[in-house]
């Protein structure tokens, strides 16, 4: 099989050392920051990442030193390194863009923050779907949506909607081209895999892995009755 250049998969176990065990309770590093979120089964965080105010679905993993705020994230997403998810925004229609407007009481005595531009930043959550493969020090911007199953390549700087089962590249992210078909993309947004049981999922991992989406399609419509 040919080695994708936008790998961002974790290394196995040094010799000698256990695999790592994920559960139902989220694994989260000593270094991370996690405030006001809803993690999901078999999630982790990695090292110096921070998490808040945001959803992160079932199976899904982020790895060292992201930044994710105001988001809400689907299962089974792929989550590399120095990932930044929903960076602020600056009131750049005002006569100043300065902190100092907004932040007003780290500058003057007795004045307050203004809740209303925190307010408008918390409603341009970012949403991204199932299956998501975001590479390594990429930008999402507030208030996009990915779609499920996309690639977001290392470094693209997402400044538009991403649409299910595309690759995106560059800055600002442009369509490289589709995962699959249209037709084999409908289709597995018709199965939904990723709402399986943990027991499905297993009992289907050699699936997964040996079959081709086109033979996993056939072989689980007839299954489940999806078409």
């Amino acid at each position: 099989m040919k080695e994708s250049k936008l790998d961002t998969s974790r290394p196995g176990p040094e010799k000698g050392q256990a695999p790592k065990k994920l559960g139902i309770k989220p694994l989260i590093h000593d270094s991370a920051k996690v405030t006001g979120a809803t993690l999901g089964r078999y999630t982790e965080i990695g090292e110096r990442t921070k998490f808040v105010e945001s959803a992160l679905g079932d199976y899904s993993y982020i790895v060292n030193d992201g930044d994710v705020i105001y988001s809400d994230i689907g299962k089974f997403c792929s989550i590399a390194a120095m990932v930044r998810i929903n960076p602020g925004n600056h009131p750049m229609e005002r006569a100043t863009q300065a902190h100092f407007t907004y932040r007003a009481s780290a500058y003057f005595e007795g004045e307050a923050d203004e809740a209303e531009f925190f307010d408008w930043r918390r409603a341009k959550r970012v949403t991204i779907g199932h299956d998501v493969w975001i590479g390594h020090g990429a930008i999402i911007l507030p208030g996009r949506s990915v779609g499920t199953g996309a690639v977001i390549a290392a470094g693209a700087v997402v400044s538009r909607d991403v649409a299910p089962y595309t690759i995106v590249a560059g800055a600002p992210a442009k369509l490289v081209r589709r995962r699959f078909s249209k037709e084999t993309a409908d289709r597995l947004m018709r199965l939904q895999w990723w709402e399986w049981s943990h027991e499905a999922l297993h009992k289907a991992l050699p699936d997964f892995r040996r079959l081709s989406v086109e033979a996993f399609l056939d072989r689980f419509e007839a299954v489940t009755g999806v078409s």
